[in-house]
């Protein structure tokens, strides 16, 4: 549901790359009750990419959500989604390597998504995630039995987490 664009002009190895989508994916869902199999992580090269910051020609890397946002998503959620976002940046990123070119210069949420469909499924409104998995259960069940591997791991953290009682397992 969340898509993260991670945006650099630094060359990131497969595994920073590995270790950045796990992180932020491990981040989002346990934030929120977003099943792993459905944030998306991509890595953009914009090496080449000429880009402005207050008219001067500027490189940098920037991370971009695109999330779902509601009610039940305060600014402290967001707050602290950043904090951990940037933390997991700066481990896995900027603490291999020195000078600025290694600094993530921003990390923007935007909360443009209002629906749409992904692996065959409804995008839910933010916070109306268990009733999704609720309301979806059975065609999470099929895909699995039909050897989907994503939807067979997701069973098994919907069971583990406990996510059909409400954000990670809580009522």
């Amino acid at each position: 549901m969340p898509e993260y664009d991670v945006r650099t002009v630094i060359p990131l190895s497969e595994s920073q790359q590995d270790a950045l989508a796990e992180a932020i994916t491990r981040i989002h869902s346990t934030k929120f009750t977003t099943p792993r199999l459905f944030v998306n992580v991509k890595f953009t090269d914009v090496s080449k990419q000429r880009t402005y910051v207050g008219g001067k020609r500027h490189q940098g890397n920037h991370i971009f959500a695109n999330v779902r946002v509601g009610p039940s998503r305060t600014q402290a959620d967001w707050d602290d989604l950043s904090k951990q976002v940037v933390a997991a940046w700066e481990e896995i990123v900027q603490s291999k390597g020195s000078g600025r070119e290694f600094e993530l210069q921003s990390f923007i949420i935007m909360g443009g998504m209002q629906g749409g469909y992904e692996a065959g499924f409804p995008i839910p409104p933010a916070g109306g995630d268990v009733q999704w998995m609720r309301d979806n259960m059975e065609g999470f069940k099929k895909k699995a039995a039909d050897g989907h591997e994503g939807f067979i791991d997701m069973l098994s953290e919907i069971e583990e987490r406990g996510l059909m009682k409400g954000a990670n397992g809580n009522n």
